[in-house]
């Protein structure tokens, strides 16, 4: 196939030259894994995603999950996939042994997994979703649904979903009316949920919801609202029956059309039984222990997408004639592929530099998920969990943002064919918007950003991005990159501390809806500085690497072209930002309802 998906050397370049993803075996939670069991896994994904996924892209992107007779169909061809993603461990690859996984690290799994979700991301989400679930379980449940739900979910036997939004709630969880009454050993569960992604399908006997309900006379608000198993059939006399879990209807998506997104209902019957997992009350702190992974995992997804469309648009553009150079005279003279002008080149370019740029981000926090965790020592997970925090909304963000623009600049490459059904551009545009409303909208990712994030333990994160920024520019200038590119970064960075300063001045002294009212340009300018440091890291790598005479120097060449592309034409947007925050804007929090 012409198209990678993602660019083996890209993936490489990070694990082994970037961030030395080896190292990691040095602690124990790695011990048994090298370099070459780390190609193995690749391997393995690379060719079901290029073999097996991305061929059935199309088919089940034109032919959504049919609902017919109360239940779910999902795309025939999932028949056969299925059970390949599973015999691959894909749904336990980074869990512990004990569990059934192979505890390899994230950013090893999420760059692996970043090929399926490029080949086919509606495929691969019934397995990263059960992912989901069976972690919750592992996390916070007893060991009998440790043995009756997480099992069969790891194994594969079994799919899961979280199921948390309801009509009424949408992203707001303290409104949930879901409810459960004791019963015993068990709750009996009511009530309704919306876009639950996999909720039925005929792949599997069941599917275990992982669902967010209240208990009878808990509080009010957030801290009413607990966490239940709740599986589509129960088990009774070692057989599994019917559990009171119903399709309501099925949401027509624009995109994401091989996962069924759907309205469930919940003890129409009375009869729906759910298990508590973890404590009373405390369903959403359960849910936001995993949110970091989840939102890792919705990041991937973008960076995937945004990744299988510049492919299609760079291959597009070295074969398709149109046109003759600037200066050219002769009309008669023989027309040259469309790459060959500056304008196709420059939107190749932007595609580039956000696809590479956020892979990079991907795995610099993938990997900082992985010290935080299993770190040799406390104060090593410590500041890995605080940079790891700081990045999380960033890399769910980023990649589904500056993804859709990369998305429509691959259609825009394509010209009239990128509008047509016949070229897959348009599907994966389609695809992208999605990813920036999963896992908390781009809004819920800024004001968690600047309302919690970056003022954690006193401002403890920022400074420690700081101690990054200044050792990137430092390895930068020693080896030999631009001057003005380190310079950049660091004005960048010294707004970005500043300004947060001044915006928690103003949460201090009470002005909290004026410090919070730009913090979706607060979270585009955190992006910029950080996507930014990146790429003078990889630029920095690059330069050594062409200073050693390394093979590949186009590879690297490449590098240093995206890395100037971004630091000299995004970075500067990081001072106009700064000023809409700083002087806090108010055209949108004046303006009166009544007045649209």
């Amino acid at each position: 196939m012409a198209n990678p998906l993602i660019r083996d050397r890209d993936v490489d370049f990070l694990l082994y030259e970037l961030l030395d993803a080896p190292k990691l075996c040095a602690l124990d939670a790695f011990a048994e894994h090298s370099r070459e069991t780390f190609d193995l896994y690749l391997q393995g994904t690379r060719r079901l995603a290029r073999e097996v996924l991305y061929p059935a892209y199309r088919a089940m992107d034109a032919e959504p999950p049919r609902f017919a007779d109360g239940a779910i169909k999902a795309h025939p061809l999932m028949k056969s996939i299925y059970p390949q993603m599973i015999a691959l461990e894909i749904g336990a690859a980074t869990r512990p042994r004990e569990v059934g996984g192979q505890q390899l690290p994230l950013i090893v799994a999420a760059l692996a997994h970043a090929y399926l979700m490029a080949a086919n991301l509606s495929a691969y989400g019934y397995v990263g979703l059960s992912t989901g679930a069976a972690h919750l379980i592992e996390a916070f449940g007893s060991d009998e649904l440790k043995r009756d739900f997480m099992a069969p979910l790891y194994r594969g036997d079994w799919t899961g979903t979280m199921a948390l939004t309801e009509p009424q709630a949408g992203s707001s969880l303290a409104d949930v009316k879901t409810r459960a009454t004791p019963a015993g050993a068990h709750f009996l569960i009511k009530g309704s949920k919306i876009f639950i992604s996999g909720g039925d399908h005929d792949l599997t006997e069941n599917v275990v919801h992982l669902t967010l309900a209240r208990i009878d006379g808990a509080p009010a608000g957030i801290k009413g609202v607990s966490l239940f198993a709740v599986p589509k059939r129960r088990r009774e006399g070692g057989a599994l029956i019917d559990n009171d879990v119903h399709v309501a209807g099925m949401i027509h998506k624009i995109g994401w059309r091989g996962l069924p997104s759907l309205a469930m209902e919940f003890g129409e019957r009375d009869d729906c039984r759910g298990w508590l997992v973890g404590e009373p009350h405390r369903g959403i702190a359960h849910m936001f222990q995993m949110m970091n992974e989840a939102r890792i995992m919705v990041g991937c997804n973008g960076v995937a997408t945004a990744s299988a469309a510049y492919h299609e648009a760079l291959e597009y553009a070295r074969v398709r004639p149109q046109g003759r150079p600037l200066g050219a005279k002769n009309p008669a003279a023989p027309q040259v592929p469309i790459i060959e002008h500056a304008d196709v080149r420059r939107m190749l370019l932007r595609q580039k530099a956000i696809v590479e740029g956020g892979l990079a981000l991907i795995a610099v926090t993938a990997r900082f998920a992985d010290l935080a965790a299993h770190g040799s020592h406390a104060a090593e997970r410590r500041r890995a969990a605080l940079l790891l925090d700081l990045l999380t909304p960033i890399a769910k963000s980023f990649p589904a943002e500056k993804g859709f623009e990369s998305n429509a600049l691959a259609v825009q490459v394509h010209g009239g064919y990128g509008y047509s059904s016949e070229f897959l551009p348009e599907a994966w545009l389609r695809d992208q918007k999605l990813n920036s409303i999963h896992e908390g909208t781009t809004t819920i990712q800024g004001l968690d950003l600047l309302g919690r994030k970056v003022i954690a333990e006193g401002g403890a994160p920022l400074a420690l991005l700081r101690e990054e920024i200044d050792a990137a520019i430092a390895r930068a200038a020693a080896a030999g990159i631009d001057p003005a590119w380190c310079a950049r970064l660091s004005a960048a960075i010294e707004t970005l501390e500043s300004l947060t300063q001044s915006l928690a001045q103003m949460g201090i002294a009470g002005a909290v809806e004026k410090m919070m009212s730009h913090s979706a340009d607060y979270l585009e300018l955190t992006s910029l500085v950080i996507v930014g440091w990146l790429w003078l890291r990889m630029a920095a790598v690059a330069r050594a690497a062409l200073e050693r005479g390394a093979p590949d120097g186009d590879f690297y060449r490449g590098k240093l072209s995206a890395a100037q592309y971004f630091l000299a034409t995004e970075l500067p947007r990081v001072a106009h930002l700064a000023a809409l925050c700083r002087d806090a804007e108010d055209s949108y929090v004046a303006i009166k309802p009544d007045w649209f």
